[in-house]
């Protein structure tokens, strides 16, 4: 993502209600009119226009922050906008100041929809999922005829994993017969569970991670109110993010960074970490808040582990292979205490003894 984001009004607006994938004094992607590190992506679509054979439904995936969705809004804002009123209409590029691009940002555009978790007006949380009717009321909009001189109409889903079975369905059958100019934009962090009739009516576009230096680029170039970060911590966040400006996010606030260190000083003590620290680790995510905090721990063991095995790769599986088991008993263990609201204690106390048992193998 590049750091340009839209001024508009929306922006400028105080936030009244919240939106899956909201980021404290970020703007959303919605509001940013440019992009950076998705040129090929970014190309596919700017081509697929140029010749006239635009597919009308694509499936944008790829790892979570690395600006999917502001790609989709990237192209939506093309798409609803006028070509003659636009500086170059070969490319996707469209002036932050232009209507288009401050209808796009309010979500007030005739011919766009986002499909998408939304607070509702007096709720104190988000759906867990896209409901049925939402996806119905939404996909209405396919139902009349397109107006403007853009001549598109845009659906968003961001993002497919938030639909329900009903709400695929509903939206599989928009798919399976869409209406003339009309295309999906689908957001997916995980392409590959989807409902494969969803997946086979879709062209396929993947996103990748973004680079160190694109990452900084992003955050360095957020608006106020975004705090400026410390150069080291901006550093370390982009090393460790694989590549999600999201995580890098997360991991610039002092407790993720905290709990993030502590874990790669007790996992660079195996085998045999100190047994006081970890407890209290597990202490610390266990509570009630701490589920980010205890995906911020499950996201450094990973690292640990492909670290380990790519540093011992001249070894041979049979020595890898305590290893290997170690991590799959991990995250299965970290699904069964996720779906089953369990003590996480025991989750992260067995983890440490898991990988201790396998460094001493």
């Amino acid at each position: 993502m590049r750091p340009d984001s839209a001024r508009s009004s929306a922006r400028d607006t105080a936030r009244t209600e919240a939106e899956a994938g909201d980021l404290a004094n970020i703007p959303r992607p919605r509001e940013q009119t440019r992009l950076l590190g998705q040129t090929q992506a970014e190309a596919a679509f700017a081509a697929a226009l140029a010749s006239g054979r635009l597919h009308h439904a694509w499936l944008i995936g790829g790892p979570a922050g690395i600006g999917k969705a502001t790609l989709a809004y990237r192209v939506a804002r093309r798409l609803v906008s006028d070509p003659r009123t636009l500086p170059s209409p070969e490319s996707l590029d469209v002036p932050e100041d232009h209507p288009a691009a401050r209808q796009v940002a309010a979500l007030s555009h005739p011919n766009l929809i986002a499909l998408r978790r939304v607070q509702a007006p007096g709720a104190k949380t988000l759906p867990t999922r896209i409901s049925v009717d939402a996806a119905r009321e939404a996909l209405a909009l396919f139902g009349a005829t397109a107006g403007g001189e853009g001549g598109w109409r845009v659906c968003i889903v961001d993002s497919a994993e938030d639909l329900n079975a009903n709400s695929a369905n509903a939206l599989l059958k928009m798919i399976e017969e869409p209406p003339p100019r009309a295309i999906f934009l689908i957001v997916s962090h995980a392409p590959g569970r989807l409902l494969p009739t969803i997946r086979s009516r879709c062209r396929a576009l993947a996103l990748r991670p973004l680079a160190e230096t694109d990452i900084r680029a992003v955050i360095e170039g957020f608006p106020p109110p975004f705090a400026r970060p410390d150069a080291a911590a901006l550093a370390r966040a982009a090393a460790l993010c694989e590549g999600s400006v999201a995580r890098a996010v997360a991991l610039l606030d002092p407790a993720t960074a905290a709990v993030e260190a502590e874990v790669s000083a007790l996992l660079a003590g195996l085998p045999e970490p100190d047994g006081r620290r970890v407890l209290k680790l597990a202490e610390t995510l266990a509570g009630r808040d701490a589920e980010p905090l205890l995906a911020t721990a499950l996201e450094a063991i990973q690292r640990h582990v492909a670290a380990e095995l790519d540093r011992r790769q001249g070894e041979g599986p049979a020595r890898l292979i305590g290893l290997v088991e170690a991590a799959e008993r991990i995250a299965a263990s970290a699904r069964e205490a996720a779906i089953y609201n369990l003590d996480r204690r025991p989750l992260v106390l067995g983890a440490f003894r898991e990988l201790a048992a396998a460094a001493r193998a």
